[in-house]
Order: C-alpha cells, then structure tokens, then sequence
C-alpha cells in the first residue's frame, strides 16, 4: 500500500483517479483504503493535534528533578531538549536538559536509566558533551542533563562561514574521535546527524546525545522494551537500521559518512523525487548516492536546496573531492556493513592520509595511484633533486665533451708535431746533397702532408694553415690563397671545425686579401666570424683579439682608397686638362699604386727618369704597402 499511495500523492487529481481505477479493477479493497488514506490526507482536521497532549508538566519555571527549566532548545519525535539550571542550590550550572515524552516510556525505564547512568558516565572527551546526570522526576518524567553547548550544527557553521575543505575536515576528525571513545567504552551513538554535533563560537566540535538511542532501545534480555517507535533520524540511518537488523558500529560509520557528505557537498546523498519517508527508505535501501564531485555540479532537487555558490567555485571545489574523497564517502556508505570502513578509526585514518597526501585505503592501490601520491607528497624536494640531478648530468656531459675535445685536441697536436719534425729531418735529403731552400721545404711539407695526413682532415687544415703563414711571411700571398683555398675545401666537410682553427683561418685569408690590395674582400672573408665572435667572446681571447686587429685595418684600408681615389683622379684631370701629361701620367701611378699595390719600378722622377730631389716614403698603415712621390711634387 505505501508505495501506490506515494504515487499517488505524486499525481494531479485526473491521474490519480486514472490509477486509482485500474488498481480497483485488480483488487477493489486496496482500491478502498487508498481511497479512504487519500480522503484523510485532504481533510484538514486529520492530525490537526498532537497524539499526545503536552504535559502541564513541561513548561517554563517548572522543575524537572533538581533542574528548573527556562527555555525550550529544541524538539523532536522522541522528546524536548530544554536550558535548565540548577534549583536545589547546591551549585550553578546551566545544563541541557532532555525530556522524554511519557507516553514513549514504561515501567522498567528507571531501572535502565540507573543502569546505563554510569555507563554513560564515564565518558570523558574534549569533543563530547558528557552526561552529568539522569533521572526521573517525582512526577514520572525521565530525563536526562547534559552539558550545554552554545554552538550551531556543523553544516550551518560551514554554510555561514564558508569554511574551507581542509577546516571543514579538520572539525570531523574531531567528530570522528569522539565517536571512536564512545565505541570504546562499549556505546554506540545511533543517532549520528548534524543537529547533534555542535560547533561553538570559538570553532570546537561537540558531540551531543550519546547513548540516548542506547536507553530507548535497549537489548538486554528480558528488560527490553518496545516502544514501536525508532530511535533514529531517518535521513542519517544505515540501512540496517531501516531492516530492523542488529546495529553495530559500523552503524555509526555510515551515519557518519552522510554527516561528511553533506560537509562536503552542502546536500544529503540521495535525492528522491518524492519527500515522503517511504521514498527515502527506498533511496536509502536500493539507491547508490551520488559522487560528491558530480553532486556539487549537478543541480539538487527539491527536497534539498541548492546553495548559491559561484560555478567557477564550485568546479574548483569538485576538483578537490574528485578521486580519494569520492572513494572515502563511497567506502563509508557502503549499504552491506562489511564494505564500509571497519571502525571509526578506519575512516579517520584514511582521512589523516588523504590531508597528508598519502594513498587512501579506500582507493586500489595500484602502482601509478601510490607513485602519483608519492610525487605530490614529496613534489619540492622531487623537483629540487631532479634539477639537481640535471645540473650535475649537464656538468658531467659538458666534463665528458671539454674531455674528450681535448684529447682530440692534444692527438692532433701530437700529429702536427711529429709531421713537423719529420718535415725538418727531411731538410737535408737531397740528392746532391745541398741544403733544401725555405719554398722547396713548404712545398715537401705540404706534399708529405697530404699523403700522411689524407685520414686526418682537421690536422691536415691545420698543416696548411700553418705552411700559408709562412708563404705570407716570404711575401707570396698568391701561394698562401692556393693553399688556404684547399684549406677551406677541408674544413666544409669536417664538423664540428675547431673553433681556434676556423678564426686562424679567417684571420690568414683576411691578411691575404689585404696583402693584394682588396680590402673590401678582406671585409667579406672575415664577415662570417663576427657572430661566432659575438657569441663567445672569451672562449678564445687570442684568436679573436688578433681577428679583430686584422679586421680593423682591412677597414682602414678600405675608407683610406675610399677618401684617397677620388682626389688622384682629380689630380689627372686637372693635369689632363692644363695639357701636362707628365704629371697625368704620375697621378695615374699614383691610383694604380693605391688601387693595386707598390709598382715594382725603383722610386725615380717620371721626368727623364732622373733623380730629382731623392724619394720620400710614405708609410700606409698597411705595413706591405708603400706609396713613393717625388719630393720636386710635393708642393702640388
């Protein structure tokens, strides 16, 4: 009957009347007393007072035992919570007083009261609002008087104050080891929820009612009691306790996974369509609740409001409960009491371990979960090693390279050095005997060189290199070019090329370029080095002083027959022009010399080809380079 009667308060009126007919048609007595539930639903009168009528007994000023009441706290189905005060005198104190309501109660109640007294009594936690009392009055009314608590429930402190994640569990592993003292001493709450689990003003956690559910449903052989009512909120009960079946801790812990859902979540874990107590049961009984991640995103139905919160916020937040904690609140909610968390100290750890960022037990413990807890948990240090450790490799490849270049290094050294001294040992070889001149010895020594050489690329440049130096030395630059031409046909298939090799070479085709007078083609030999130069600057101090030298008086040279040329060919003109081509002739030499080099005739007047006045020099900053006039000219 219950579950058709649900449906049919969930339907308008014309389709409740439709299935209200085609149930009467299958059995017409259920159809009736639907029918007649239905009537006393829309009768206004139905229940319009309580079941019980409140005790005159029960009101302010009125004294329960040695308590004075003074205003009502709180109520609900089994009795009253009321402020009292102590009205015997013997001491001041302000207590919460619990009522039960007579008519829920029998005879062998004072018994089980004096009972589960020092039971009760000997709870002693900091987190626990302990039993300092209980009693029946004179006029039969059983009480109980706690320690008062002025504080709010847990999850309407965490609304108001927006507490965060990390507080908001922080404050239920102070619930959960007040409930694991309580499991302890042999009590189980039974009745875990947030209106009993207050927060005071200061943020301390405190645990009310234990052991109330204990004393209205008690199991103690023939004492027990039946009081056709259940001592539990149903919204907070485990399944079992919905059955009837027997209440464990384990009860507990599911009840407080719900308490940790709704911290988490601001929502209850299941959501039926109906509000009735039938559609809960069922909810609670066959439905899985849903992920704590998904439900912050997805929208509430109508039996639980959905919080305003920022969506940006709210995805923030999911992120944080999505995997371990999801798999923690799951654990605790396990509808068979085998699959959730064993005790309380259980969930707690998995908690501590979740802060810590350890691997949680409610989670497979593969060997990517453990690594990836293993890397956030150790990330700094993780990553100053790592960096530490890529630091010391890329010292110790840098080490290895440098080493190993300088072995190259020194090999090719050791090579030029024995090719050298057997190049001068041959000096003397010749078949009549008579010492080798300086031309023929180059000349052998770069023959010998290329056959000894031929698998030694680098040492054969380098040999080359050093033969053009002299050649530019004995004044044959033409020479040193052949040379310094194959030199750079070597080195375009070596690599990498030496660095101090490749600036010798560009320093040695520069000095030729500049020997036979093409400044501006030294400039553009040489161009190609200045970004190695720039680059690194120091690697190579010498080398790259001495480039620098070369490539500034290939400059030189160049704005000098820049500014000079000009003014020679002024000077022809003017000659050409006054009808003197003698001094023609001379401005001629002059530009040729200027533009091509000294001219190899001796230093004499272009007039009869006599002495006039001796010759003065001129030296160019080139120092191969020397322009000769008469001294008769000089004043023009």
């Amino acid at each position: 009957m219950s579950p058709l009667l649900d449906e049919l308060f969930g339907l308008d009126p014309g389709a409740r009347e439709r299935r209200l007919h085609r149930v009467r048609a299958e059995d017409p007595g259920l159809a009736d007393e639907l029918a007649a539930l239905i009537a006393l639903d829309e009768d206004e009168s139905f229940l319009a007072e309580p079941a019980l009528k409140p005790s005159q007994l029960v009101m302010p000023g009125r004294q329960v035992g040695p308590y004075r009441l003074e205003h009502l706290l709180g109520e609900g189905g089994m009795g009253q919570v009321w402020l009292a005060s102590r009205a015997d005198g013997l001491y001041q104190r302000r207590v919460g007083l619990k009522l039960l309501r007579p008519g829920l109660v029998d005879t062998n109640l004072r018994l089980r009261f004096s009972r589960e007294r020092q039971i009760l009594a000997r709870l002693a936690h900091p987190h626990i609002a302990r039993l300092l009392d209980a009693g029946i009055s004179s006029e039969g009314l059983p009480y109980l008087a706690l320690e008062y608590i002025d504080g709010i429930p847990i999850t309407d402190y965490c609304r108001e104050h927006d507490t965060p994640l990390a507080t908001r569990l922080h404050m239920f592993e102070q619930v959960c080891a007040a409930v694991s003292h309580a499991h302890a001493n042999l009590i189980v709450h039974r009745d875990l929820k947030p209106s009993n689990i207050l927060v005071t003003p200061g943020g301390d956690v405190r645990l009310l009612d234990f052991g109330i559910a204990k004393l209205l449903d008690s199991d103690n052989g023939p004492e027990r009691t039946r009081t056709d009512a259940r001592a539990f909120t149903l919204h907070y009960a485990a399944p079992e306790q919905i059955l009837g079946e027997p209440v464990t801790t384990m009860t507990d812990v599911y009840s407080l996974g719900v308490v940790l859902y709704e911290l988490l979540v601001d929502a209850k874990p299941y959501r039926p369509v109906r509000g009735s107590d039938a559609a809960w049961e069922e909810s609670i009984l066959m439905h899985d609740p849903v992920r704590p991640s998904q439900a912050l995103l997805q929208p509430v139905g109508a039996t639980v409001p959905e919080p305003a919160h920022d969506p940006l916020a709210l995805r923030r937040r999911a992120r944080l409960l999505a995997g371990d904690l999801d798999n923690i609140v799951l654990k605790a909610l396990s509808k068979p009491p085998e699959q959730r968390y064993p005790s309380v100290e259980a969930l707690a750890q998995d908690l501590l371990r979740y802060a810590s960022g350890r691997p949680v037990r409610a989670r497979a413990q593969s060997w990517r979960y453990r690594m990836g807890k293993f890397v956030g948990r150790h990330r700094w240090p993780l990553a100053t090693g790592t960096l530490t450790t890529a630091l010391l490799t890329v010292a110790l490849l840098m080490g290895m390279v440098q080493s190993r270049q300088a072995v190259a290094e020194a090999a090719r050294a050791q090579a030029i050095q024995a090719f050298m001294i057997g190049v001068l040992e041959s000096a003397g070889d010749t078949r009549d005997g008579q010492p080798m001149d300086m031309r023929t010895l180059l000349m052998t020594a770069v023959a010998r060189g290329e056959r000894e050489l031929a698998d030694q690329p680098v040492a054969l440049a380098e040999v080359l290199g050093v033969v053009a130096g002299l050649h530019i030395g004995l004044g044959e630059p033409e020479q040193a070019r052949r040379l310094l031409d194959r030199q750079a046909r070597l080195l375009a298939d070596v690599d990498p090329v030496p660095e101090q090799l490749r600036l010798d070479s560009l320093i040695q085709r520069g000095r030729v370029a500049e020997l036979l007078g093409d400044p501006a083609g030294c400039i553009q030999v040489m161009r190609p080095g200045l970004p190695r130069i720039a680059q690194h600057p120091l690697s190579s101090p010498l080398p790259t002083a001495a480039f620098r030298a070369q490539l500034s008086r290939c400059r030189v040279a160049r704005a000098r027959l820049q500014r000079s040329e000009p003014i020679f060919e002024r000077v022809g003109a003017i000659h050409a022009s006054d009808g003197i081509p003698v001094g023609q002739v001379d401005a001629l030499q002059r530009l040729t010399t200027l533009l091509h080099g000294p001219a190899a005739e001796p230093c004499q007047s272009l007039a009869g080809g006599r002495d006039s006045g001796g010759c003065i020099g001129s030296i160019d900053p080139s120092p191969r380079t020397t322009f000769l006039y008469s001294a008769r000219d000089t004043d023009r």
